[in-house]
This record gives C-alpha cells, sequence and structure tokens, in this order.
C-alpha cells in the first residue's frame, strides 16, 4: 500500500502572504518522508465539505507546477479534473508539461464535473450529465492519442481537432497514467473499465460493491481487471500527537485487503510539518508492509 497526500484546503493562519512558502513546507516534508503521490483538487472556489466557497483556492495546474518545483520523487495529480473546466487538447498539453518538467512524474485524474455554481459563478461550461459523460469519453481518447504522440485528426460529436501535436512528449512510459475519479455504476466505472489506468472512490459500506461492479464491466469490454490500480480517498486522522495511528493503520489493512494499492488522504487536524514524522516512521512503513 502506497500513501498519497491530499492538498484540499489552503485557507492557513498566516493568509495568502505566506500560502507559497507553507504549500511548499508541506509538500516537501511530504515527499520526504515517503508520500508516493501528491494531490490537489481541481476546483476554483472551496467546496462544501471543507467550508464556504470564499476560502482560498487554488488553480490546479499552476499549483501542481509550483509543486513540482519544491519535491524531487512524489507524483503529482489532480483529484480530479473536471472534463468541462478545459478543452481536452489543452488538458492533455498541461499535464503533459507537468510530466516534462517534473521528470515523469505527472498523472492525469479526470471526472465529469459536478459542481455546478462555481462552473456559472465562473463562466465555465456545464452542460447535462449525458453531455459531461459524452465530453469524458471523447477527452479520455484525445488524451490517449495526444500521450501516445499520434497526430491523426480527431472528430467526435463534442471535440474536433484536425491535429494532436504535443510536443514535447511526456516522459512517463509507455504514457502518463490516467486516473478516473467517481463510482457512477453504468457510466463512470464502465469509462474506467475502457480507458483509465486507475480509479478512485470514497470509502463507505458500498465499496466492495463498487469494486465488484468494476470487474463486471472488465469482463464484459475484456479488460484484466487486475491491471486497474485501485485508490481510495481518506482523512489521515491520527489525532493531534499520533494517538490514532493505529485505526489509521487498521482501515489501510482493511483497503489493502480489498485490493486498493493507493490511500489518498488529508490530514484533518491543523496543518504541522512535524506530523510527517510520524507518517515517516510508523504510517507509511506499516502501510509498504501491507
Amino acid at each position: 500500500m502506497k500513501l498519497g497526500l491530499h492538498i484540499s484546503n489552503f485557507t492557513w493562519p498566516d493568509g495568502p502572504a505566506k500560502l507559497a512558502p507553507t504549500l511548499a513546507e508541506i509538500a516537501s516534508a511530504a515527499d520526504e518522508a515517503g508520500f508516493e503521490r501528491i494531490s490537489v483538487m481541481d476546483h476554483v472556489w472551496q467546496i462544501g465539505v471543507n467550508g464556504p466557497p470564499e476560502l482560498e483556492m487554488l488553480e490546479a495546474y499552476t499549483a501542481l507546477g509550483f509543486l513540482a518545483a519544491h519535491t524531487r520523487r512524489a507524483k503529482l495529480l489532480t483529484l480530479v479534473t473536471g472534463v468541462t473546466y478545459r478543452d481536452p487538447g489543452l488538458l492533455a498539453k498541461a499535464v503533459t508539461t507537468l510530466d516534462v518538467l517534473s521528470g515523469g512524474r505527472a498523472i492525469l485524474g479526470i471526472g465529469a464535473a459536478w459542481n455546478e455554481e462555481e462552473s456559472r459563478g465562473l463562466g465555465l461550461s456545464f452542460p447535462s450529465t449525458k453531455e459531461r459523460f459524452e465530453r469524458l469519453e471523447e477527452a479520455l481518447k484525445i488524451c490517449r492519442q495526444m500521450f501516445d504522440g499520434d497526430e491523426t485528426p480527431f472528430e467526435g460529436t463534442h471535440y474536433r481537432l484536425s491535429r494532436l501535436l504535443n510536443s514535447p512528449l511526456p516522459l512517463a512510459a509507455p504514457r502518463v497514467p490516467i486516473l478516473i475519479g467517481g463510482a457512477g455504476e453504468k457510466k463512470t466505472l464502465l469509462l474506467v473499465a475502457k480507458y483509465a489506468d486507475a480509479c478512485n472512490l470514497f470509502p463507505g459500506p458500498e465499496l466492495q460493491h463498487k469494486l465488484d461492479v468494476l470487474k463486471r464491466h472488465c469482463d464484459t469490454v475484456g479488460r484484466d481487471y487486475d491491471e486497474i490500480q485501485k485508490t481510495v480517498i481518506y482523512r489521515f486522522a491520527i489525532g493531534e500527537r499520533g494517538e490514532k495511528v493505529g485505526e489509521v493503520i487498521d482501515d489501510m489493512r482493511r483497503f489493502a485487503a480489498m485490493g486498493f494499492a493507493v490511500t489518498h488522504g488529508g490530514v484533518p487536524e491543523a496543518w504541522d510539518t512535524k506530523k510527517f514524522e510520524i507518517f515517516r516512521d510508523e504510517i507509511i512503513p506499516a502501510a509498504e508492509a501491507l
């Protein structure tokens, strides 16, 4: 089991003036502690689970570029990019740029988008659910094609690209991994089976059921279920002094038994880089042994 640090809240005590050095310190500490990946949300306003929309939020790919410069090993991704926020040609270019400048550490995290309020607020496209999933499937095809260096024109229902030139190509081999976030059984998990290298699910009583649905989709489309990396989003509630470490490790043991390879988690307590010593010395070694 590998761990990912998910940074979803940028409202810190010293305010925006200290946001950059604080973020750099957190990312560097996580990288040195042994987190396998670092992720941010792809939102332009804060989301309700973390607070009101007026709280600080950074644009995702600018933030990931900043993180690339302050880390050496961790993979970098969004959990996850809303397909309607960027046209897929530009998205593939942004992720490729991140991959090249980070030395091959980018992952494309993508989903069908859900936050209508922020989309309407800033004038982003937010079509019907049906159309968003149609666009997601076309975007997956375009990004895979561009990551592979295939310049063949793409003619879809929603996107038409005359030349899929992508220079320089990504450094990641065989291509930049694609992770699809979401647990919808009819559409999302089917797209995972058809196109994705990884999925990201939420923990809960239906978690095993979602995996079973994904396996059935894999059987239907002729995909090896074991090829798909399973990841889960989680809150690393270790306590103020690490008193809940045992509970966190027990949860990861349960995830690992179900076949999950990565736990993406945020730290709900106040940011304190000393907490990364607990991860380095206790949690990450225990997780890697699962």
